[in-house]
């Protein structure tokens, strides 16, 4: 099994960053590979929102489809993604943010995955490793975009939150 893991440091509020990552339905306007995501079922579970989800991701000829289970836990500053249906036997995902002060936090994400093809993760593994390293960089980026970066804000005259 393949895995993946980085913590960043971001100038973004843990709850600012939580709700950004918490959008999916975006991913295809901003994050690397994602061409399409469809949300097939949104409802709570004991205090969390749990999605269904089906992505496509897509480079050059390749391209595949998975389903997932998002669940959002606002209280914890926690998303878990499981694996449900598609080219894989395993896929898991977490994010854990946390505020450091000043409208800051830090982003903490773990992937393991495996392919069901040992052929789709020769041809697939390697893309996707780069891919994870530039997530928190598209992510980052994005939340830029969104809520200003510092800079922007300290010019406007607003705390960066």
């Amino acid at each position: 099994m393949r895995t993946f893991h980085t913590t960043r440091h971001v100038a973004h509020s843990a709850e600012d960053m939580f709700a950004l990552v918490a959008d999916i339905e975006r991913y295809p306007e901003f994050l690397p590979l994602c061409k399409a995501l469809k949300l097939r079922n949104r409802h709570e579970r004991d205090g969390r929102e749990v999605l269904i989800a089906d992505m496509t991701v897509a480079y050059k000829m390749l391209r595949e489809s998975f389903t997932s289970r998002v669940t959002l836990d606002s209280a914890e500053k926690q998303i878990l993604v499981e694996y449900l249906d598609g080219p894989f036997t395993h896929l898991e995902n977490k994010w854990t943010f946390r505020d450091t002060g000043q409208g800051t936090s830090e982003i903490d994400f773990y992937i393991a995955y495996e392919f069901k093809s040992r052929s789709l993760q020769l041809l697939m593994g390697t893309m996707f490793e780069q891919a994870f390293r530039k997530f928190a960089d598209a992510f980052e980026n994005r939340a830029d975009v969104v809520y200003g970066t510092t800079r922007d804000s300290q010019n406007r005259g607003v705390t960066a939150s």
